[in-house]
């Protein structure tokens, strides 16, 4: 029987991050990757002659070589910050809205205000205290959490302790009366799975924060260059990766973990093992739900799952100025409602006037695509509880149907669109299903309500010795909170060694 100090499961942002960070220290780690390719969400396929960015639109985190983020340091710490070429860009999003509604906004606070008093009149006031209080809110937050001060207070900390909870709906009616400008502000709710009203303002103030500050960035070759370089280097520091070998069960022993079990019958000898798969299939499927504490099942069932997906990938045989897209990132909504009707809308099949969020690689890198082309990732959320009831035979029908809901919104938007596509594919949440491996296709882990928000979070160790957790099912979604997940569980494991 093969041995070796940790199993990681799963080869996505997590799962890489945690191998790095254990091979670093010289440990004995395999690698168990059930797909062929490293990534996950991180990854790209092809059509014709596109690749296709499958999840990044925005990575945050980032920073400048002045003015670093925390997800630059730790893909230094990594050591795959020289391999890669981040692409910084320009803009932070626009919003094209009802009745030709357009406003464009750069990832520069003050441009950002004047934008907006500009575009809403009588709303000056507001819009500098919205702001204020998001950057009053994130630098105490980072201040009693990331630098981990002894003795955080309300005294000492009074924004963070007043908003740390508060919907941002009630931020968003207190400070505004122009439903145009709060569905703006509230645009990145699309990137959390939950609208302004049960979404809690902490996570609103803390993406404008980080996005304003330390700017938004994507990657040349897409984030498959990124999992390709984490990969690289677990290899070049001594571990060992299977690919097309997924883990079947977790071994225990005396109630500890013992090791895994792949998919072909091997049995592998581990100490400590981190699952880079959603707690729900590693406590019910790898370890069986006799072996899962009842504390652990209890909480799991107390919680919700987050929405999928439903994504177009198109290939245009033009370049975005063509189709009148200036923007890397492009929110579009028909309506200004920020109510429940969005989870409504999330729970049925059909698009409707539902939110949708367009990247457009190419504005912030032309050569992302071949020459004088470009491509568009177009998403909007679909909880996946209502495409496992679609029967098997009507399941094209209604994909094609969504599609093409979808496709005569993004041409409402971008006229001339449909005349200019070349290579054209879809993803349902039952494709998310089916890649992911997570339950009903979530793409955030569980939802992200404010009694499930960063303050309640059961963390990444788990009750039963020597097993660890890595991904956003455990922490917060998304690809920067997902990569410091990886690196997080691994340093617990390297604690607890150093700790013996």
């Amino acid at each position: 029987m093969e041995s070796y100090d940790v199993v990681v499961i799963g080869a996505g942002n997590g799962g890489l991050t945690a191998s790095v960070t254990l091979a670093q220290k010289g440990l004995q780690v395999l690698l168990l990757e059930r797909h062929n390719v490293p990534g996950g969400c991180a990854t790209s396929f092809c059509r014709g002659r596109f690749e296709f960015e499958v999840a990044l639109h925005q990575l945050s985190g980032v920073g400048t070589a002045e003015n670093p983020g925390p997800l630059r340091m730790l893909l230094d710490q990594l050591g795959v910050l020289k391999e890669l070429e981040l692409v910084e860009m320009k803009d932070l999003f626009h919003v094209i809205g009802p009745g030709g509604f357009r406003v464009a906004l750069k990832p520069d606070r003050e441009q950002v205000v004047a934008a907006l008093k500009e575009k809403f009149s009588g709303q000056e006031e507001g819009i500098e205290l919205f702001f204020d209080l998001s950057y009053q809110y994130a630098y105490q937050m980072l201040s009693a959490f990331y630098f981990k001060d002894p003795e955080p207070s309300r005294e000492k900390f009074p924004v963070l302790y007043r908003y740390a909870y508060k919907p941002a709906i009630e931020v968003l009616d207190e400070l505004f009366s122009d439903p145009h400008l709060k569905a703006v502000l509230s645009s990145y709710w699309g990137f959390l799975g939950l609208p302004p009203t049960r979404l809690s303002f902490a996570y609103l103030a803390m993406l404008f924060f980080v996005y304003i500050e330390y700017k938004p960035f994507h990657l040349k070759g897409g984030s498959q260059a990124l999992s390709n370089a984490l990969l690289d280097r677990f290899l070049t520091q001594g571990g060992t990766a299977r690919f097309s070998c997924g883990a079947e069960r977790i071994r225990l022993s005396n109630g500890n973990v013992a090791g895994v079990v792949t998919e072909t019958g091997e049995e592998i000898a581990a100490r400590y093992v981190v699952s880079n798969a959603s707690p729900v299939t590693t406590y019910t499927g790898l370890l069986g739900p006799e072996n899962a504490p009842e504390s652990v099942l209890r909480e799991m069932h107390g919680r919700s799952l987050s929405p999928s997906a439903f994504v177009l990938y198109i290939g245009c045989d033009c370049e975005p100025r063509e189709l009148g897209i200036t923007g890397s990132m492009n929110f579009l909504a028909a309506h200004t409602d920020i109510s429940d009707k969005n989870l409504l809308d999330m729970q049925r099949l059909e698009l409707g006037d539902q939110f949708l969020a367009v990247s457009c690689y190419d504005v912030a890198d032309p050569d992302f695509s071949p020459r004088g082309t470009c491509q568009l990732n177009a998403v909007t959320l679909k909880y996946g509880e209502p495409w496992l009831r679609v029967p098997p035979g009507e399941y094209h029908q209604v994909k094609f149907r969504v599609a093409e809901s979808m496709l005569v919104r993004l041409e409402s938007a971008f006229p001339g669109l449909r005349g200019h596509i070349e290579e054209i594919e879809a993803a349902t949440p039952l494709t998310h299903m089916r890649y992911q491996g997570h339950p009903n296709g979530a793409v955030y882990g569980f939802e992200q309500y404010t009694k499930d928000s960063m303050f309640f979070q059961p963390g990444r160790k788990s009750p039963i010795p020597g097993l660890a957790f890595a991904s956003g099912w455990t922490g917060d979604c998304g690809f920067q909170p997902t990569l410091e997940a990886g690196a997080a569980a691994a340093r617990t494991i390297i604690r607890e060694i150093d700790g013996k």
